[in-house]
């Protein structure tokens, strides 16, 4: 992909033309997301942002010891150092980079993505009845740093029955989230109370990665 940069990013517009020729035009709100997750996109579109997804397969095994809080910070840091790397190495425009990981937490155990239907279903009947901590970080990378910031909300399950689990499990829903269940979702209806942020939960901290994004430059709200 070639790119011509016209003036300063995040004041100019940036032209990118791919190697079809298409032009694409980033106004100056556009960013990187780390991360091919709908719900974060959703969530930076509210926020009136423009989101180029790029990969970022980092390794997210645990390390020994590893608190759940410390490892969600370190696999947002590693997905922002991964894509601006990448970016550098390629020659592309610099525009802020957002991402972010998302962990559940119970009983100090760590819940990933469910690998199959049995993992699902245990990691559901942990969660049955009782509240637990959806742990999110975020990170924004610049051209010259990184930044990160942790949300933390405590969310109370409903107890759920043999035949909840069996039917959410069949909707397909549990198998891309951490936990093995979306809020957003159909698990809406087994979510009693929460203590916390609501767009935490889903994967992207509102509150925290508009701070952050700021500090990068990008101004959400216009004063005229």
């Amino acid at each position: 992909m070639k790119s011509f940069s016209l003036g300063i990013i995040g004041l100019a517009l940036t032209i990118l033309s791919d190697f079809g020729g298409n032009v694409i035009r980033i106004m100056k709100n556009a960013i990187y997301l780390a991360s091919q997750s709908p719900r974060r996109k959703e969530i930076l579109q509210q926020l009136g942002l423009h989101s180029i997804v790029l990969p970022s397969d980092v390794d997210e095994s645990v390390r020994a010891g590893e608190p759940p809080e410390a490892y969600v910070l370190r696999l947002a840091h590693e997905k922002a150092l991964m894509c601006r790397q990448a970016l550098l190495r390629d020659g592309k425009p610099m525009l802020p980079i957002v991402a972010a990981d998302t962990t559940v937490c119970v009983d100090g155990a760590i819940l990933g993505k469910p690998e199959n239907e049995q993992d699902a279903c245990n990691m559901l009947k942990s969660l049955s009845g009782r509240c637990h901590e959806v742990h999110t970080a975020v990170a924004v990378a610049s051209a010259d740093a990184i930044e990160t910031a942790l949300s933390t909300s405590h969310v109370e399950m409903a107890p759920l029955s043999d035949a909840d689990i069996l039917a959410y499990i069949a909707s397909g829903e549990p198998y891309d989230k951490a936990g093995g269940y979306g809020i957003q979702g159909l698990a809406g209806i087994f979510i009693k109370s929460i203590t916390g942020s609501y767009s935490g939960v889903m994967g992207l901290p509102i509150f925290e990665t508009a701070q952050l994004l700021r500090n990068a430059g990008i101004e959400l709200l216009k004063h005229e």
